[in-house]
């Protein structure tokens, strides 16, 4: 595991088959109730010593159900047998790989440090997670907003839902951290984007625009 700051690790990347110059990772946070993993990948297997040694973790979040298809989900329940939780609108499509023990639908606080916050579009139940790991607010974006070539775009599908995505870049727009951590980066590229306000505002409404025009990134 890479650690990108203390108690935030990263997994080996895995190239995306249909995209392999893009690598995506999971991450594993330590916390006081207990670690997370974030996202799903297949080299989190193969980091199983390293993750044990940092703690383990007690449950597993997606941000989309993708990450399930691509990521290894069945790999790292397999591995770990750690229960798995992702937004009710994703459950028959993450079943299909990996078994679901709990979902959720609204907006919601687990502990004192992370926030659970769903922002559809690129997929029906897409969800990002606000982290204070006490020195940074950290925000799990999955790919509804990641790094190409250091840049913060967005993933617009044919089968994703503009309008919704539009209103959760808003939403994203006016949150509270200094610390991007998508699921999705280039290769050999930052897999995190350090943020302030004034930032994330004028990066979020360059990608705004490109929606609005019709443009899907």
């Amino acid at each position: 595991m890479q650690t990108v700051i203390p108690g935030l690790h990263a997994s080996a990347p895995q190239p995306l088959t249909f995209a392999p110059s893009t690598h995506v990772r999971a991450f594993l946070l330590q916390r006081r109730p207990g670690n997370l993993l974030v996202y799903c990948a297949e080299t989190v297997a193969g980091d199983a010593p390293a993750i044990e040694e940092l703690g383990g973790f007690s449950r597993h979040y997606l941000n989309h159900w993708h990450e399930a298809a691509f990521g290894g989900g069945g790999q790292i329940a397999e591995a770990f047998g750690t229960p798995l939780f992702c937004h009710e609108n994703e459950r028959q499509a993450v079943s299909q790989t990996t078994t679901v023990a709990g979902t959720f639908a609204a907006r919601h606080v687990e502990g004192d440090d992370l926030e659970v916050i769903p922002i559809p579009g690129h997929t029906s139940g897409a969800t990002a997670y606000l982290w204070d790991s006490g020195q940074h607010r950290c925000l799990f974006t999955g790919d509804s907003l990641y790094l190409r070539e250091g840049e913060w775009v967005a993933a617009v599908l044919e089968s994703s839902d503009r309008a919704a995505y539009i209103e959760s870049l808003e939403l994203i727009k006016e949150l509270d951290f200094d610390m991007l951590v998508p699921w999705a980066a280039t290769a050999g590229q930052p897999l995190h984007a350090a943020t302030d306000k004034e930032n994330t505002r004028r990066r979020i409404d360059a990608i705004l625009g490109r929606l609005r025009r019709g443009d899907d990134h």
